[in-house]
């Protein structure tokens, strides 16, 4: 379930997908795919470097449905498969650890957004709750979709 920040400046929530945690992950390591979900609703990814590996780069500029561009400089402090964590050197300055767990067939994905300043994390709380449901939302669209295509295929 989505939280208000903590008294720290960290939001966090965790969800169940019904995929693999190998799938999941490719999702965020492809940036063809990952752009295609990467954000709130309404916002669409120009990527212009994505070095999926730990102390890689990644720069890009979410698109917001009103015209407005936003640039995000990040670093990969961790890729693995069963940990991926993303330091936002832009401000606000934050910190997003995800972490993936096999779960009876499923996958259990915690998400945790440590903002360094509590109070822009208290600040942005409103815009912040909402967009990470939507991000996850979004990953689970693009996750359907591929395991429909596949299913699809897969049929004679």
């Amino acid at each position: 379930m989505p939280s208000h920040p903590s008294a720290d400046g960290v939001f966090t929530t965790s969800r169940l997908f019904p995929f693999a945690p190998a799938q999941i992950f490719a999702a965020f390591a492809d940036a063809g795919r990952l752009a295609t979900w990467w954000g709130p609703d309404g916002f669409t990814n120009t990527f212009e470097v994505f070095e999926f590996k730990p102390q890689g780069r990644w720069t890009f500029v979410m698109h917001g449905p009103d015209g407005t561009d936003y640039a995000n400089d990040c670093t990969f402090l961790e890729a693995s498969p069963q940990r991926i964590v993303i330091r936002h050197v832009t401000a606000p300055h934050f910190t997003l650890t995800i972490t993936l767990a096999e779960a009876d067939g499923q996958t259990r994905l915690d998400w945790r957004q440590a903002f360094d300043d509590p109070a822009v994390a208290t600040a942005v709380a409103p815009i912040v709750v909402p967009a990470n449901e939507q991000n996850l939302n979004r990953l689970q669209a693009v996750l359907m979709a591929s395991a429909e295509s596949s299913a699809f295929q897969a049929e004679p």
